[in-house]
Parts: structure tokens; sequence; C-alpha cells
């Protein structure tokens, strides 16, 4: 059995699901195959930037995902063992500072943040097939995707193939597309609590004591996402049954009074663990085939911006596929060009606050008590933060440079600002 299609989509959890939603809105004919039958909690793509929010605006999508349970965070605390809790309070970050019109940061649960856009894309005219299994992919002059479904195996072709596939996507393997990746710098680990009420619904916080670093993204009614930083040589730290338990044990710090609150809640979710790297494409296109998201590559998850990069992504090439009827690989070397530079922007960014928040020690310590008061006396040390986010197109180019790093991690210059 074969259906022809205007778009056929690899993948429909939130990237894919929102240029679903657009794009069919835009009157083409979608297709979604998505593997999973209910979406789950996979510890990502719950927090999303001043300038990510900004780009659901652009797309339309903002009341629906704040219908939807979005909840809007107004400050920022970063707190640490070289400063007094009263003094990182003192100097909370407000958020609503960094794109006009937006509040701050929409943090959403993943799995329902999923499902509403899923949903949208159907009520918008999609096509949604939920547990595929895709068997095959041809990109080229007349793309087309094999794949299994209630048990039969049908045969899709369409104009395009859109990669919203994720980190191990498959498109990006049967297009030929190649994926760079940099060498992991710390272990990152998540767990959603709940009854975490005595946290202030309306305060992000990050910070560092001793061997571990934190973060904290409140949901709304007790509920708080939150992750933890630890070296490379622990990975297997909070392994086992009582894992969970050591890792929230682990929020207990002195410098951070409110985390017993998180420490106290109970685990409402699966506690994963991952490496923290970057990866990135050179081009994340081909003949026939376009990707998104962490299809396309993914920044380093300790400064949060999987959500925000897959939205502007989703952004832009739907801006050129409504924008021209020609749907040739030239047509998205814009959105290569953009892409490569922001990602890149993004890497040199987490790097830096990798180097702060996520290395352990005394010349760490040291480093983070210079910052602090470095920063209070220039905020130009700290600018690196509008880039998160602002959006990594703020800044100057200079400020992506060896340079620049040096000046900000007070360290020997690597050449390397890639």
């Amino acid at each position: 059995m074969t259906a022809e299609y205007d778009i056929i989509i690899v993948g429909g959890g939130i990237g894919g699901s929102a240029l679903a939603a657009t794009m069919a809105k835009a009157g083409k004919k979608i297709l979604v195959l998505e593997k999973s039958t209910v979406f789950e909690d996979h510890v990502r793509g719950e927090w999303i930037a001043p300038w990510g929010v900004a780009e659901t605006k652009r797309l339309g999508l903002y009341d629906l995902l704040v219908s939807a349970g979005g909840h809007h965070l107004a400050r920022h605390v970063t707190y640490d063992e070289t400063r007094k809790p009263e003094e990182a309070e003192a100097s909370a970050l407000p958020l609503d500072i960094f794109v006009e019109g937006i509040p701050g940061p929409l943090c959403i649960g993943h799995p329902k943040h999923c499902q509403t856009l899923y949903d949208e894309a159907g009520r918008a005219g999609a096509e949604m097939r939920r547990g595929v299994n895709v068997s095959r992919i041809a990109g080229g002059t007349a793309p087309e995707v094999e794949f299994t479904h209630d048990g039969e195996t049908r045969t899709a072709t369409a104009r395009l193939i859109i990669g919203a596939d994720g980190r191990a996507s498959a498109t990006r393997a049967a297009v030929n597309i190649e994926l760079h990746q940099d060498k992991p710098h710390h272990m990152f680990a998540g767990l959603l609590v709940d009854g975490a009420e005595g946290w202030d619904k309306e305060m992000q916080a990050i910070g560092t004591e001793d061997d571990f670093a934190f973060l904290a993204f409140p949901q709304g009614g007790g509920r708080v996402r939150v992750y933890g930083s630890y070296s490379l040589d622990e990975r297997r730290r909070f392994a086992g049954e009582n894992g969970a338990r050591a890792f929230l044990d682990a929020f207990r710090m002195k410098c951070a009074p409110p985390n017993e609150a998180l420490a106290a809640a109970k685990p409402a979710g699966p506690l994963l663990s991952y490496f923290n790297n970057d990866a990135w494409t050179d081009e994340p296109f081909a003949e026939g085939a376009v990707l998104i998201g962490d299809a396309a590559g993914w920044n380093d998850p300790i400064i949060g911006l999987g959500l925000s990069i897959t939205y502007r992504d989703v952004r832009i090439v739907t801006e050129l596929l409504k924008g021209s009827d020609d749907w040739r690989p030239a047509l998205f070397a814009p959105y290569a060009e953009e892409r490569a530079e922001r990602m890149r922007r993004l890497r040199f960014t987490a790097k830096i606050q990798s180097a702060l928040d996520a290395e352990f020690g005394e010349a760490a310590r040291d480093r983070r008590r210079r910052h602090f008061e470095r920063s209070a006396a220039d905020p130009l040390v700290g600018a690196h933060a509008f880039a998160v986010m602002a959006g990594p197109e703020t800044l100057p180019p200079e400020m992506f440079t060896p340079e620049r790093r040096t000046f900000v991690l007070e360290e020997a210059e690597t050449g390397d600002a890639s």
C-alpha cells in the first residue's frame, strides 16, 4: 500500500509535532510517524528559554502551551559554596529582562508537552500514526518511507522527509549526514520530584558545593525538575535501587537552604543519567530530507536549550517551506548557515558554563569565587548569560572567541572557539 504526502515527518515528539501542526495549518498534506504509543518522561525537554518562548509565539503555539499548564519562572538565583545564601538571593536575576514581552522561561512537563503538540497537529489535519516501526527511509529526488503500523507494512512517498527522530536519528543515518561530537565534560542526572511545596514556584536556581552541582526548575503545583552535575569518574554514583534517594540527598547544601524542600520531596519519575556533551552537523539537510532538533545535533544540556533550539529550527524550516514551492536542497542553505553559527556560539557558551558550574576542587572553587567578584564589578564578565536567555545572536561575534574565554575563566588561551 502506497500513499503520497507533501511531507513525511519521522518522529512525533515536540519538534516533529510542532512542524506538523504548522505545515498542516498551511494546507500541506502531512504524515507523522511516531514510534512510541505513550510519551514517557525522558528527563529532558521541559524548560524553554525566553528566546525559545518567543519562537513559540512566532509559530502560534504559545497560548496552546500555556493552556496545557505552561508555567513561567520569574527569577534566577545562583547559589555557591563561596557565597552566603543571603548574598546569592539578594542578587537574584529577574527573568523578564531578556526578551521584550516574554515574562521569563516557560516550563511544561515533557510528556504533556509532546502530547499537546501531537494532538494539535492532528486537529490541524496532519495524519498521525503511533506505534510505528520505520524499516526504510530513502531521500533523494523521490523520498519515501517504509513502515509497519498495526501489523501492516506500508510505503509512503513525499516531496520531503523531516527527520525529527532524536539523537539516534535513523533519518540522519539514512541520508548520510555526518554527526560530530565532542568529548563529554561531566555526568548529568535528572529527576522529577513532587511534594516540594516549600520551593518558590517562580524561582529557578543553580548551585555548586563540594563535588556536586544542582539545577532546579519548578513546574508549579509542588513539582520541580531537578538536575545534578558530577564528575565523569563517578558515573555510577547514583546507580541502583537507592540511587534516587542518594541523588536527592546530594541537594542538601549549606549554601542553598531552600534545597531542603527538594531533598524532602518524592520522586515522580525515573532518575536518568547521561554524559554531557555537544553534537552538531555541518549541513542538516540532504536531497529530499531535512533534520530538526536533536537529529540535527544538540547542545550540552547544562544550559538547557534543547527546546529553544528545536523551536527555532521548526520556525526557520517552516518559513522556508511556506515561502517557496521549490523544496530542493538549496532552499535550506540559510537554515544550515544560521544553525551552524547558532550551535557554535552555544557550544562555546556551554563550555564556559560547564567550567564554572561543573568542575570541583580547590582551584574550581577559587575560580567561581573570583568570577562572582569580577561579575559584580563588571557585568560583562557574566554576559554569556545573555546567549542562554536572550539568544546567541544577541551578543557580538567577539563574545565567542578564545580571547573571551581567557577573559571570563582567567585561563590560558586555547585557540579553540568551535
